[in-house]
């Protein structure tokens, strides 16, 4: 009879992941306080990563540190923030936001794995007019109509543009704005989200043919894994886990 991974061993990787999860919100939180005021009240995209980072369990002692590093306080390094646009197999567009203080390497390591799996890093504008910036405040409603008609009726009196209703999530749309209003507007109805933030959102869904449904997948986890990769957007219907 074989033996599972050791309690020893599933720890182990469950604090590696964790690791590269605080890695990536630590950048996001120096880029945005360098961006802007280094004050989560006065820089709403620092309140967000700061908000990220809480839920994470990030302790506040890690996150001021962080803030420090990006108002060029505590020696830290040059954080920048980068997007690369490119195609994944079958055309896929992507758009793949880093955070990095070596660029060279950033794009290296993005081209390698695009390329890997029968993509290519594209210029910038090539596929950026296929997504809109938007916030995106995401419910499972399970294809309920009752919950979608409640979630319905609470984004339009907290202001937000559109819900979009598709595989079992209701989906309210606003303009990046008003983001943070529409988000608490929908905290106080009594709403809680399966996850929400500032994306780009693809204008259109672009069927994946079976055949590279598989190495779509790959080269999405493998850009996810990277430690200067904070996002990556796609135009790709895929099935919800």
């Amino acid at each position: 009879m074989g033996r599972g991974p050791s309690i020893e061993g599933r720890k182990n990787a469950e604090d590696a992941k964790r690791a590269k999860v605080f890695t990536k919100l630590i950048r996001e939180i120096t880029v945005a306080a360098r961006s802007g005021v280094a004050d989560p009240a006065s820089n709403s995209r620092l309140r967000s990563a700061v908000d990220k980072a809480l839920s994470a369990n990030m302790t506040r002692d890690t996150i001021d540190r962080a803030i420090k590093r990006g108002a060029g306080l505590d020696g830290g390094a040059d954080m920048q923030e980068l997007r690369y646009e490119g195609y994944g197999p079958g055309g896929i567009a992507m758009i793949i936001d880093c955070f990095t203080d070596n660029p060279v390497r950033t794009v290296a390591d993005v081209r390698h794995a695009l390329t890997k799996h029968g993509g290519n890093l594209g210029t910038s504008g090539s596929v950026a007019f296929q997504f809109t910036r938007c916030g995106e405040i995401v419910f499972a409603t399970g294809g309920d109509p009752a919950a979608e008609e409640k979630v319905l009726e609470a984004a339009l009196d907290a202001g937000a543009d559109d819900v979009v209703n598709e595989h079992g999530e209701s989906a309210v749309l606003c303009a990046p704005e008003q983001f943070e209003a529409v988000q608490q507007a929908l905290v106080a109805a009594g709403l809680h989200a399966a996850h929400a933030g500032v994306v780009m959102r693809p204008s259109n869904r672009v069927a994946v043919p079976e055949e590279i449904e598989d190495d779509l997948i790959d080269l999405l986890e493998k850009l996810e894994a990277l430690d200067d990769v904070s996002d990556v957007s796609h135009n790709a219907a895929l099935p919800v886990e």
